[in-house]
């Protein structure tokens, strides 16, 4: 007889493994806090869920163990997944940076991830807390909020601490270190910056306004947009360079990522040298960010042509090189992923199960594997759950 398997967790990884082994035969069950399934792809994507991405590799990962997630992902891959949306007939349409969305909705993610499950006689038990588990002769005993369950294997699919409206709990931290295994510390990833007074009162005045951008850290840097918002930064630049930033490291905000000083800032320059610098600048940046920078001592309230040179690649440094230091981030309240989580030391690459503890297994957020903005997180969850799925043969 095949063994009873229970999936903590009806989320992306949990509900996509779920139908792969109903659909072996085996006795499936997932149990989930919430009343709907796939709460956060539901809210992706602005509703349109950004399933994957037609980049995907290794590099867009950030883990402990950059190399554990290359299994994984390679055994099934973006084009996989793609495959599966063709055969729902799902329309869907590529963003910038290959991100894939749904033409219509991410309730057809949702129901084609069910239908699977309906494929392979999956039981649902909704609105469900666990409480404690524990391995008892052979099998795991899960005590639940509705009683006990009994079973052979267990595959946590919990996800992060990100989105706690969403239901999001640390309960898979909790089991991992009841089993003796390693958890990486977690905090908010993909997340927006706060920022100081007075910059904050500054920049709060430009909250709705997005302006193309490459932002920078030592180790890496982003191009695309930055947005203003009352609370400080967002945009899709500002949440990619989030999860790579700590307490007190400076960015590097470059405002003209596509001009450079002698090809096209100095022409600018020379073009409308009767002009005071704000109107000049104000043709390649909004006019509320220049006076803003005015405010800051960024720009000065001169015409072009009082600049002398060195003055000109002064200026162009400035909105080149604008250090910001973030008060801190918002936190797990508005952050898309959590970094840290169960460690790869602990897990099998190949198989996703836990070292110290046989039938024990791990897939999704709550492992310390995070992606990039751009549904790198959602191919991790639908990766890591195949590899899951097929260590059950």
């Amino acid at each position: 007889m095949l063994s009873k398997i229970t999936i903590i967790g009806a989320g992306a990884a949990g509900l996509f493994c779920a139908g792969l082994l109903g659909q072996k035969g085996y006795d499936v069950t997932v149990i989930d806090n919430g009343k709907k399934l796939g709460r956060k792809i539901l809210m992706s994507g602005g509703g349109k869920c950004n399933f994957t991405n037609l980049n995907v590799e290794p590099k867009h990962y950030l883990s402990q163990n950059p190399h554990f997630c290359k299994s994984a992902l390679k055994r099934y891959t973006q084009w996989d997944f793609i495959h599966l949306v063709n055969q729902y007939h799902i329309a869907y349409h590529e963003k910038e940076h290959g991100q894939l969305f749904c033409d219509d909705s991410a309730q057809q993610i949702v129901d084609m991830l069910v239908n699977e499950c309906q494929k392979g006689s999956v039981n649902f038990i909704m609105q469900t807390q666990l409480n404690d588990m524990e391995w008892d002769v052979g099998k795991f005993k899960l005590h639940t909020s509705k009683g006990v369950i009994e079973c052979d294997k267990v595959i946590i699919a919990t996800g992060g601490q990100s989105m706690p409206a969403l239901g999001m709990t640390s309960v898979g931290y909790k089991i991992a270190e009841k089993f003796n295994l390693p958890v990486v510390p977690v905090k908010a990833g993909l997340v927006p910056f706060t920022l100081h007074k007075p910059l904050l009162d500054v920049l709060s005045t430009l909250s709705g306004i997005a302006v193309r951008v490459e932002v920078s850290i030592p180790k890496i840097s982003f191009k695309d947009n930055l947005l203003f918002t009352h609370r400080g930064l967002s945009g899709p630049a500002i949440l990619q360079i989030s999860s790579y930033w700590q307490a007190g490291d400076i960015i590097k905000v470059n405002l003209l990522p596509n001009m450079h000083f002698e090809t096209e800032f100095k022409p600018l320059l020379e073009q409308n040298r009767n002009q005071n610098i704000k109107n000049c600048l104000a043709q390649v940046l909004p006019k509320r960010l220049v006076e803003a920078l005015m405010q800051l001592n960024l720009v000065a309230d001169l015409t072009v042509k009082q600049l002398n040179p060195k003055q000109q690649q002064n200026l162009y440094d400035s909105l080149t090189q604008w250090a910001i230091i973030p008060n801190g981030t918002e936190g797990y309240r508005t952050a898309e992923v959590t970094l840290g989580g169960v460690s790869t030391d602990g897990l099998s690459s190949k198989t996703m199960e836990a070292k110290t503890q046989p039938n024990l297994y791990f897939i999704g957020e709550v492992v310390d594997v995070s992606g990039w903005l751009g549904g790198y997180n959602f191919q991790w969850a639908w990766s890591s759950a195949f590899a899951c799925a097929q260590a059950f043969g």
